[in-house]
């Protein structure tokens, strides 16, 4: 498995954002060569992905994940950065990021322009290895229904344009909801239709590459893994850690019945988009629908229903999933609630971060 965190840069003295990704990737190549091959550019210049490379197991990914963290946040106070870890960032005026100069991003910013423009998000993707193309198909298939499921777990980006949203994931509303190829995928029962799928989009030169299907979660040709996308950036590394423990959870126990011949009912991408929006719009303080049983559910109940079905795949991998009582969304808004000012509460967020993410060097639970 393997765990990608993006991370804005800021000014320490006001938070606002600074275009100082370049800075810090010319930095770590001379200051910190292993640090070095684990940070990447994401779209914009104020903001930088942190990756854990490949673990041979969820303990060595979060193990090596810890390290990376280390070093990029001694880096970042070294040159006088500050990094927040929420969905979006709550004030920063996207007119004023610039888009990385990288072949990619270029051809995205020449593709979408004011869609990539207005992108100014920051998420939480893991990867999971999966045996087998049609195997990987079919677990993304199986978890179509569980994505809104994660999101509203981990809703961590309330406030954009020095804005209260009345959204508790904004990040999901501007990216999800505008970047064409994104969101929930159909399902494509194996692997043959979801190629031919990417065929067709290369043949009509709708795409260039593959990458360029932003789905909530997709089979990633590179790496062999199923990839999780959907969830916002977290506050806090328990946070981080026990979201990723939980996804390579979902997609073990994907893995698991799809072996088992579990029966599973394929529900309208209209079905389970309704389940995103209220989990954009509510996040863990709504409802939730059960699809099956057509009626709704506290979307409290999320965590407990993913741990219940997971029971098994956790078992057998020996996955702890410790997560707070309220999220990132739900922290925040509470603040402001009860009157603290928008630079305020990003302020404590921002100091949540640099506590946790800097230090949190312990052994991974067991």
């Amino acid at each position: 498995m393997g765990i990608e965190e993006e991370f804005a840069l800021l000014d320490p003295a006001d938070l606002e954002l600074v275009q100082r990704f370049e800075e810090l990737q010319a930095a770590a190549a001379s200051e910190d060569p292993a640090l070095a091959g684990s940070i990447t550019g994401e779209l914009i210049s104020s903001e930088i992905e942190i990756r854990s490379g490949r673990g041979d197991d969820l303990d060595k990914a979060i193990l090596a994940q810890r390290d990376q963290r280390r070093r990029l946040f001694s880096l970042a106070a070294d040159h006088s950065v500050a990094l927040g870890a929420t969905g979006t960032h709550p004030w920063a005026d996207y007119r004023e990021q610039h888009i990385i100069e990288t072949e990619h991003y270029r051809r995205v910013e020449e593709g979408l322009k004011y869609v990539a423009w207005r992108n100014n998000t920051f998420s939480l993707h893991v990867h999971v290895g999966i045996r087998g193309a049609d195997r990987a198909v079919l677990v993304c298939d199986r978890l179509r229904p569980v994505l809104p499921l994660l999101l509203a777990i981990s809703a961590n980006s309330p406030f954009l344009d020095g804005r209260n949203s009345g959204l508790h994931s904004m990040r999901t509303q501007i990216f999800t909801k505008s970047f064409p190829r994104c969101g929930v995928p159909d399902e494509f029962g194996g692997w043959e239709p979801y190629a031919d799928y990417i065929r067709f989009l290369v043949d009509t030169r709708s795409i260039v590459e593959y990458t360029q299907v932003w789905w909530s979660i997709r089979p990633h040709f590179s790496f062999g893994t199923v990839e999780v996308r959907i969830c916002d950036a977290q506050s806090t590394a328990a946070e981080s850690e026990a979201l990723a423990s939980l996804i390579v959870a979902c997609v073990a126990q994907a893995a698991k019945d799809i072996d088992a011949g579990v029966e599973f009912v394929h529900h309208p991408r209209r079905l389970i988009e309704e389940n995103v929006w209220r989990a954009v719009r509510y996040g863990l303080d709504g409802e939730l629908l059960d699809l099956e049983r057509r009626r709704p559910y506290p979307a409290a109940e999320a965590i407990e229903r993913l741990l219940q079905w997971t029971a098994p795949a956790r078992a057998d991998l020996d996955i702890d999933v410790a997560l707070p009582e309220l999220n990132g969304a739900q922290r925040q808004r509470r603040m402001a609630s009860a009157g603290m000012s928008l630079p305020d509460v990003y302020a404590n967020t921002v100091a949540e971060t640099r506590g946790t993410y800097a230090g949190f060097l312990e052994v991974p639970r067991r």
